[in-house]
C-alpha cells in the first residue's frame, strides 16, 4: 500500500468533512493521497445509528476523493488518551505513514474532540519510538496541524486554505450525512444562529475566506512558527 501524504484523524464520522473537507478535496485534486481515521463509530449520537453513519461516511469518502478511510471503533463519548489508545492510533499512523496529520482543535465543547486532539498529537510522537509496537516500522509524521473552524474560543489561525473552488463539493460531502444534518440548525461544535446547518457552514467558510481575500476558506493552527524564505511571495494584500 502506498504511503499517504495527509491523514486526518477525528473523533467522529463527519468531523473531517465539517472542518477540513475542502482542504482534503483540494489535496486530492493536486494528486496527493489522503485518508481519514474516524476514532469512533458515533454510536452515542442523538440522530441516526452507527450502521447508518458508516454508510454515510463511505459515500462522503468518495466525494472527498480519499484513498483510505478507517475506523478505530473507540467508544463514542468515551475517548481517552492512554498508553493503549496511543498505541492503537500509532499503529494506523505506521501503516499509512503520512507526512502530515490533521487533528481536531485543542479546545472544544465535546470532550471527545478535546481528548482526540491530545491523543492524536501524542500518538504521532510515540509512533516514532522503536520499542513501541516493535512489529511495525516506526514512522513519525513531519507535522501536525489543527483545524479551528467553528471555534470561537480558539487562537487566531496560523493559516487559511483557499477552498473557493472546492466548497460546493465540501458541502456535498457534508450532505452525505443526512441523518445528522438535514433540517438541523446545530450540530457538535457548530453553534446555532437560527439558519439551517448547511447555511451556517457556508457563513463560516465565507468568514475565513474573507481573512485571505477569497470567497471560502478553512482555518488551521500550528504550534510551530511558519517559515518564509522569500517575503516578496507573501500573499494577502495589506490594502
Amino acid at each position: 500500500m502506498a504511503d499517504l501524504n495527509v491523514l486526518a484523524i477525528f473523533a467522529h464520522r463527519d468531523d473531517a468533512e465539517l472542518t477540513c473537507g475542502g482542504t482534503l478535496i483540494k489535496l486530492a485534486s493536486q494528486g496527493h493521497r489522503t485518508g481519514v481515521l474516524d476514532l469512533t463509530e458515533g454510536e452515542m449520537g442523538t440522530r441516526g445509528s452507527a450502521e447508518l453513519r458508516a454508510q454515510e461516511a463511505e459515500r462522503a469518502a468518495a466525494v472527498l476523493g480519499l484513498a483510505v478511510r478507517d475506523n478505530l471503533k473507540l467508544p463514542d463519548a468515551g475517548i481517552v488518551n492512554t498508553p493503549e489508545t496511543r498505541r492503537l492510533v500509532a499503529r494506523v499512523i505506521r501503516r499509512h505513514r503520512p507526512a502530515i496529520v490533521i487533528a481536531p482543535a485543542p479546545q472544544g465543547r465535546h470532550p471527545d474532540h478535546r481528548v482526540a486532539a491530545e491523543l492524536v498529537r501524542d500518538a504521532c510522537f510515540i509512533s516514532g519510538l522503536a520499542k513501541v509496537e516493535p512489529d511495525l516500522a516506526t514512522h513519525r509524521p513531519r507535522k501536525v496541524i489543527h483545524c479551528v473552524t467553528y471555534r470561537e474560543d480558539s487562537v487566531r489561525p496560523t493559516f487559511v486554505v483557499d477552498i473557493s473552488d472546492q466548497f460546493e463539493r465540501k458541502l456535498e460531502a457534508i450532505r452525505c450525512y443526512g441523518s445528522q444534518f438535514d433540517a438541523v440548525t446545530q450540530a457538535g461544535e457548530v453553534y446555532p444562529n437560527g439558519d439551517p446547518l448547511y447555511e451556517i457552514v457556508r457563513h463560516q467558510a465565507a468568514h475565513y475566506g474573507s481573512l485571505i481575500r477569497t470567497r471560502y476558506g478553512e482555518p488551521f493552527f500550528t504550534t510551530e512558527t511558519v517559515r518564509v524564505d522569500d517575503i516578496t511571495t507573501l500573499q494577502v494584500a495589506t490594502f
